[in-house]
């Protein structure tokens, strides 16, 4: 497993395996969230200056991503205050490398570069119906976070936040 820096001319790559990441939710969530959902994870939110955008390689190609969102940046195109630490956004592994331990490399990374730049903790937010992730992120030690909490869709599908202290 090679974990890097995502090169410019991959975004694009990147953008589409997000979005067939994300798909299986699409039956589950209604039509108008799945749409905001796919445009926000396919947007350019993460050439924002100072985010991170990370892969994992396994076998020479690209199964994974996440981006790491520097503190007190808008990581959430206005749906969250700035925080003081950074942001994991975005989370993809491609369905075919699931159960590979590609998600927890990518948050692990994250997690690293924060503590390597000074902060004390790092945040996400997920949504509720992505009980994977949150099981992920809890067992990792992640906390949740409600007052950071959000609903973009305003069809009661709420983006729960969460946070992990560094030691």
């Amino acid at each position: 497993m090679i974990i890097r820096d995502a090169a410019e001319n991959e975004l694009p790559y990147i953008r589409e395996q997000r979005i067939a990441a994300y798909q299986e939710h699409a039956a589950n969530i209604p039509a108008e969230h799945w749409n905001a959902l796919k445009q926000a994870i396919s947007s350019e939110a993460d050439v924002q200056t100072g985010a991170e955008r990370i892969v994992v390689e396994l076998a020479g190609e690209i199964v994974g991503s996440v981006v790491l969102f520097p503190a007190k940046s808008d990581a959430y195109e206005g749906y969250v205050d700035e925080l003081d630490y950074p942001e994991i956004r975005m989370l993809a592994v491609s369905p075919e490398a699931r159960g590979k331990g590609v998600a927890s490399s990518l948050v692990s990374e994250c997690i690293k570069r924060a503590k390597a730049q000074g902060h004390h903790s790092i945040g996400l937010h997920t949504g509720e119906f992505m009980t994977n992730a949150m099981n992920l992120y809890e067992n990792l030690g992640f906390e949740r976070l409600p007052q950071f909490d959000f609903e973009p869709a305003n069809d009661g599908i709420i983006v729960k936040a969460y946070r992990l202290h560094l030691k």
